[in-house]
């Protein structure tokens, strides 16, 4: 049996760095008595107030994130407390708006928000690049050769995978 291949992960630490970060504004959160909020709902809350109410689909797209992602995450804000949804200008679409629960602290979430920016940008300050940097070359390397080409010719080569299936369809 071969060694585990999760054992080694090149962007595990960069999950992992995120994961803590959002554990010290969660901190934050709880320090300031704001109970049941996740950071990772502060866009859609601050999106919502500067932008109005949205149907699921326009606030996907504000945040660019999938339909399917944004109304799961509507769901649990929702069960929360932090948004209401009614029915739309059709039976199928939601529309979403804050609650009176979400209005009373939106002014400390825009703080907070300013303030996790600028603390980034002075840990950014500290390095010899910044985040938008490195993403940027790694979307240029994309460009270069996709991410999914890439995959696909190292599975080529690897012989657990036997995948003649994905080399069909190696334009998906």
């Amino acid at each position: 049996m071969s060694e585990d291949p999760t054992l080694a992960s090149t962007w595990r630490p960069l999950r992992l760095m995120q994961q803590e970060m959002d554990d010290e504004i969660a901190r934050l959160y709880a320090q300031a008595r704001i109970e049941g909020l996740k950071p990772n709902w502060v866009m859609e809350l601050l999106r919502l107030h500067y932008s109005g109410p949205m149907t699921i689909t326009e606030l996907a797209e504000s945040v660019q994130r999938t339909h399917s992602a944004m109304s799961q995450k509507v769901n649990a804000m929702r069960a929360a407390g932090w948004v209401a949804t009614t029915t739309g200008t059709d039976a199928r679409s939601k529309k979403v708006t804050l609650t009176a629960k979400s209005a009373e602290i939106i002014g400390q979430l825009a703080a907070e928000w300013r303030a996790t920016e600028a603390a980034i940008m002075e840990i950014e300050s500290e390095l010899p690049f910044t985040v938008a940097e490195y993403v940027a070359a790694v979307e240029q390397a994309r460009r270069k050769k996709s991410f999914h080409d890439r995959i696909v010719e190292r599975l080529a080569a690897d012989p657990s995978w036997a995948g003649p299936a994905l080399a069909k369809d190696t334009q998906a």
